[in-house]
């Protein structure tokens, strides 16, 4: 039997909801019981749970708050598949625990915060719930619409009134036409020459003044390489004092930056410092793996493991350190910012353990 064979049989039987989620359920026993030496679910049960979507135009789950989730799994997108292999099954989070945590943290009296990349809203979702008591807003950006139409259908969903959903690209400037490069949650911009189109980007500082937007709390960038970019378009809210500027949460990967000398050397990393930002690199996993006991871990740029395979991670730029000096963090030393179950603990584990 040919692969593309057995691919269209499995998409058959998830074309059925009840037999959909048993075969998810006996994906993550074998991840349990395989014995594998690797990760199974990078190497093996992905492909299977992929195949098994690839006709399902529209998944909706809830977390365990009761915030109910739409979302597309059939375009192989990793957020969406670790939201529906989580364990347990109904989860508190739907990507990235520590980083959810930490936004959750960071939001808990603001007024008005910036997501760039907001996807399907997996973070930007949480946030909103959490700031709508402050009478606060949630500022959404994103290029890819298709994300966007599901991310309004969230809000309405959720009841969700303070989501501004913006199809815009965050940029250094606001006269630049951007192409997504697809639709799935590691698609990136790049400039495109197209004449008669458009410009499809912002800066913040633009977006801030022509809103009348008092300030901005928290800024959280996740678009795939773009972020120095849009924090160069945001230095307005950058030079204001400790307080008042924002917190900023922002991936880095070693596609985009180069960090041979050093994570504290890099160009982004000099640019927030030379605002007053002190920079952590933030421990966590990419998928849906619960540590709701776990402390956020935060690792001092120059005290960052940074060796393997070229890897994204996510960083944390505060003012004011008196914000992570608490029991929810734990700075350590000369370990991995990525989680990773099937490697050695003592780098890509939780310094206490997993368990």
């Amino acid at each position: 039997m040919s692969v593309d064979k057995l691919s269209k049989i499995l998409a058959v039987i998830g074309e059925n909801e009840s037999l959909r989620a048993q075969f998810v359920e006996w994906c993550k026993k074998v991840e349990n019981e395989l014995g594998y030496n690797g990760s199974t679910r990078d190497d093996l049960t992905r492909y299977l749970v992929d195949a098994v979507y690839a006709n399902v135009p529209l998944e909706k789950k809830s977390l365990a708050n009761g915030l109910t989730f739409e979302f597309i799994p059939n375009i192989h997108s990793k957020v969406a598949r670790e939201f529906i292999m989580s364990t347990p099954g109904i989860p508190d989070f739907v990507w990235e625990p520590q980083t959810t945590k930490l936004l959750l943290y960071l939001s808990k009296n603001a007024k008005n915060v910036v997501i760039g990349g907001a996807y399907f809203g997996d973070q930007a979702v949480l946030v909103a719930d959490l700031i709508k008591k402050n009478n606060g807003l949630l500022h959404a950006f994103d290029l890819n619409e298709r994300q966007l139409q599901v991310l309004t259908r969230n809000a309405a969903l959720n009841k969700l009134s303070n989501i501004k959903v913006i199809y815009k690209g965050l940029w250094n400037d606001s006269n630049t036409y951007l192409n997504l490069s697809d639709d799935d949650d590691l698609a990136f911009a790049s400039v495109a020459n197209v004449e008669g189109r458009a410009a499809n980007t912002i800066t913040v500082d633009e977006y801030v003044k022509a809103n009348k937007v008092p300030g901005v709390d928290l800024i959280m960038l996740d678009i795939e390489g773009s972020e120095f970019n849009v924090l160069k378009g945001a230095v307005e809210q950058l030079r204001q004092p400790a307080g008042t500027a924002p917190n900023i949460v922002f991936e880095i990967h070693r596609s985009y930056v180069d960090w041979s000398d050093g994570l504290h050397n890099t160009e982004i990393a000099q640019f927030l410092k030379s605002f007053g930002y002190t920079l952590f690199s933030l421990r966590d996993f990419q998928a849906n793996y619960d540590l709701k006991d776990k402390v956020i871990e935060l690792i001092q740029p120059e005290d960052t493991y940074l060796e393997g395979p070229p890897h994204g991670f996510n960083m944390l730029a505060i003012k004011d350190i008196s914000l992570i000096q608490n029991e929810h963090f734990r700075i350590v030393k000369n370990v991995s910012p990525k989680y990773l179950v099937h490697k050695d603990p003592a780098l890509h584990h939780p310094v206490d353990g997993l368990k």
